[in-house]
């Protein structure tokens, strides 16, 4: 069974114990490409209702919730925490980036499916993880990299500007077909680009996109695994050898 069967297979199986069980169950955290795979199980899972989560409006990691309030009688969050990581003394620490903080926790042992979005403003981050590991990782985490920290669970933290966070990008692309934009945005010719489709690496709005010549829409979200996250807000006028301006924010 290949991996993509499998996280089939998982998926499948946590609706089937939500059902059978006449409870709410949960999977783990889930990637884009593990998210993308359970949109396209819509057929085998209308037999359920179905949520996603992962902390926050717009994160990327999120959590499936089979089960609903209404068929069930009762209500149940989603399991996560959120915990709050900052330096023990913030004159002395250093500038930490998301792959140090998820470097940091890895080395704990933590698989990467108990972890959801990291976000980070200034000194601090604020990790999503579920429930059941949150008092290990308070308990064990004491260092990123060479900086000391302390952690905190929070309840309402005001996250708004921490993961919206963006720039306004002005390029010009041969058109607003998605290769194109890609493109652009990596600076890849088409064969190398073409490689990034091959590879699974282009999402729009959250589903894998397969398709290069897809014409990208206002407000798409476009995700290239390895290079980031954008939001098309559209293409304007050509330039004189008919290539166009195509407006994005990049989430930073």
């Amino acid at each position: 069974m290949n991996e993509e069967e499998l996280i089939k297979r998982k998926i499948i199986d946590t609706a089937n114990q939500a059902y059978k069980t006449n409870s709410f169950a949960f999977t783990n955290f889930l990637s884009l490409a593990e998210l993308s795979i359970y949109h396209s199980l819509s057929k085998e899972l209308n037999f359920i209702e179905s949520k996603c989560f992962g902390g926050f409006e717009s994160s990327e990691r999120n959590i499936i919730r089979f089960g609903s309030e209404e068929n069930l009688g009762y209500s149940l969050d989603f399991p996560i925490k959120l915990i709050k990581i900052s330096p023990l003394t913030p004159k002395f620490s250093e500038k930490l980036n998301h792959r140090d903080y998820l470097g940091a926790l890895m080395n704990l042992g933590i698989k990467r499916e108990l972890l959801g979005d990291i976000l980070i403003k200034d000194l601090d981050a604020y990790l999503f993880c579920l429930d059941h590991i949150s008092d290990f990782i308070m308990d064990n985490l004491d260092k990123v990299r060479h900086t000391n920290v302390k952690l905190e669970i929070v309840e309402d933290a005001n996250l708004e500007g921490i993961e919206s966070k963006k720039e306004e990008l002005e390029l010009i692309a041969a058109s607003a077909r998605l290769d194109a934009v890609v493109s652009s945005i990596t600076k890849l010719s088409r064969s190398k680009v073409k490689d990034l489709f091959l590879s699974k690496k282009i999402y729009v709005n959250g589903l894998l996109n397969e398709n290069v010549s897809y014409k990208l829409k206002d407000k798409d979200v476009l995700v290239i695994r390895g290079i980031g996250k954008f939001n098309f807000l559209g293409n304007g006028k050509e330039t004189k050898s008919g290539r166009v301006y195509v407006h994005l924010e990049k989430y930073i």
